[in-house]
């Protein structure tokens, strides 16, 4: 029997769409409040601008692109650079301000110009790498969260002897597997919620298990307003930030091709990278006016969509709207931020390995040829930056992994271009 498919402009009841919506924010949720954590902001102000800004992309992207858009882990390093010399993230407000602005003017040069130059600048056997690199950069996080890999420190050093948890490994690979036998064996509805289920599964059973911290929930508050900063402009924060707009771009584009290969869809050209730009861009203004790290599109929403088969944009927003209700409460919050490490790990061993499985997809319906040499090497080189663990540092930002790979892919990408344009070339490009 056929799998159901949700196109993205299908609308479901609301006994459907509910359950489908707080899929795909308990698949975000883990990363997007890490974000804020991490940085020392109240987590609640992400959710609510997530939420916010993915409306804002959705309309105008005229409900054409079922993405939702997260914190952004790119904006991390400088923005922790930028605490460190002023004492305060609200300088690091004005760099998000400038590279929502950035993506603004980049989506009017798509609209004036075109998409051809993405093809130059990021063809096949880049772009197919990159979007591997996303989920195969994300898949060791995913194994330290099951408790199946040691968590090393920033310098690759392990901070004690690693030490096997049964009881973590336990729940992490009971969640997976829940969510490999729901993506392959479950029908009718549940067909569609398999990795909601799964989360759902592997909570109870951490709960069962004493794993769960339910003091968090009690000592919660049922509401409370997210905590709001105004922005302080400074031009060095706005240099510092600034690489990172080039990272967040080749991520962007990678992530909008990949939604349109899920989807069987030219998103590119309908409703357009540069409504998709646009939509992201005046998102990340917003956020930086209000004190909320920068948004990108996520990858665990793609991963979600590719297993389920539903990429309904309606889900997306209700996805959103979810997320701005729980902004405000401050239980409901709580309750979904207690869900276990080795819960979320064993879930998003399966996405990340889909979102991967995506890059080696786009290989082959884009009939790239590695025969040739160009091709081979442009990926080659793609990878091995990727996930090698090389870094390189400019202007205080720490380039490594997919952001790396995917600068580097471009760079190789434009020599070879205009190796092609004097003659240089031994190949056709």
């Amino acid at each position: 029997m056929a799998r159901r498919i949700i196109g993205i402009h299908d609308k479901l009841p609301v006994i459907e769409s509910i359950p489908l919506s707080f899929q795909h924010l308990t698949a975000m949720f883990g990363a997007t409040v890490l974000v804020p954590i991490l940085l020392g902001v109240d987590p609640a102000i992400a959710l609510l601008m997530n939420g916010i800004g993915t409306l804002i992309y959705s309309w105008i992207t005229k409900s054409g692109i079922p993405a939702y858009l997260g914190s952004s882990f790119a904006f991390i390093s400088p923005t922790l650079l930028i605490i460190g010399t002023y004492g305060s993230f609200s300088q690091a407000q004005s760099g998000y301000i400038f590279f929502g602005l950035f993506f603004v003017f980049i989506s009017f040069v798509v609209k004036r110009w075109g998409i051809s130059w993405i093809d130059i600048i990021m063809p096949p056997a880049v772009m197919g790498a990159v979007v591997a690199i996303i989920g195969l950069e994300l898949a060791p996080v995913a194994a330290q969260q099951s408790g199946l890999s040691p968590l090393p420190t920033a310098v690759g050093k392990i901070v004690e002897p690693f030490v096997i948890d049964g009881n973590i490994i336990f729940v992490s690979l009971f969640t997976l597997g829940v969510g490999i036998i729901g993506s392959v064996m479950f029908r009718g509805f549940l067909q569609v919620i398999p990795i909601l289920t799964a989360i759902v599964s592997g909570y109870l059973l951490s709960l069962f298990m004493g794993m769960v911290d339910t003091t968090v929930i009690s000592n919660a508050a049922w509401f409370a307003l997210p905590d709001f900063h105004a922005p302080v402009f400074d031009t060095n924060a706005i240099i510092i930030i600034a690489p990172a707009c080039i990272v967040v771009l080749a991520e962007h584009i990678s992530h909008l091709i990949v939604t349109g290969k899920i989807t069987n869809t030219d998103l590119m050209k309908e409703p357009g990278l540069h409504r998709s730009l646009l939509g992201d861009g005046l998102s990340n203004v917003l956020s930086g006016f209000t004190g909320s790290p920068p948004n990108t599109t996520y990858g665990e929403n793609i991963g979600v969509m590719a297993i389920t088969r539903v990429y309904s944009v309606w889900i997306i927003r209700g996805a959103a709207l979810l997320a701005i209700a729980f902004s405000c409460m401050g239980k409901v919050s709580a309750a979904i931020s207690t869900i276990p490490q080795p819960v979320m790990g064993g879930i998003t061993l399966l996405l990340y390995g889909v979102i991967a499985i995506q890059g080696f997809r786009m290989f082959v319906e884009q009939k790239v040829d590695f025969s040739k040499n160009r091709n081979m090497v442009l990926g080659a080189i793609t990878f091995v930056l990727g996930i090698s663990g090389a870094s390189v540092n400019i202007s205080s930002v720490q380039l490594k992994g997919m952001a790396l790979a995917a600068i580097g892919g471009v760079v190789l990408s434009l020599l070879f271009w205009l190796f092609a344009k004097a003659g240089l070339m031994n190949e056709e490009v």
